[in-house]
């Protein structure tokens, strides 16, 4: 039987096939100690990086820093880097995706489920982009970050 969110998740992919809508979102590419925080959202078979979409009249900046901290509670500081804008037209939508680098953060407490997230984890960098758990955008962009040169990159999500 699927849950409230996978069910959610279902419908909110059959209005964008619908009616095709423009949107605009986050991800964190968070990394400390050569590892990177990512989470398991309960509606999702792959582990990914926190984020999601930017509100109406949200800064995305403000919208990483919020996703960031609604899905694992960790406190972002700056330096916050704009990795690249990517683009994602799968599920007939019209998506733009920002993804940003911090390599400061903090993470009050213990990991807590919550409606959305399953749980989050750290993994090292180097297996997390060859663990088949982990999204293959995801892991197209810990290989772009093992490469970077610190100019951002404009691509397909």
């Amino acid at each position: 039987m699927k849950s409230v969110m996978q069910l959610v998740n279902t419908a909110r992919k059959a209005y964008w096939k619908t009616f095709g809508p423009f949107s605009v979102g986050v991800k964190v590419l968070a990394v400390q100690s050569d590892a990177v925080l990512l989470v398991k959202p309960r509606y999702e078979k792959y582990w990914g990086f926190p984020g999601g979409g930017a509100k109406k009249r949200e800064p995305v900046l403000d919208a990483a820093l919020r996703e960031t901290r609604e899905e694992t509670g960790a406190v972002l500081a700056a330096p916050i880097q704009l990795m690249g804008i990517y683009s994602n037209f799968r599920e007939g939508k019209s998506d733009h995706v920002a993804l940003f680098l911090c390599r400061d953060f903090t993470i009050p407490g213990p990991a807590r489920p919550n409606i959305e997230i399953e749980r989050w984890d750290f993994f090292p960098l180097d297996r997390a982009a060859r663990m088949t758990e982990v999204g293959s955008s995801t892991r197209a962009r810990l290989a772009e970050f093992a490469a970077w040169d610190g100019v951002p990159i404009v691509g397909k999500w």
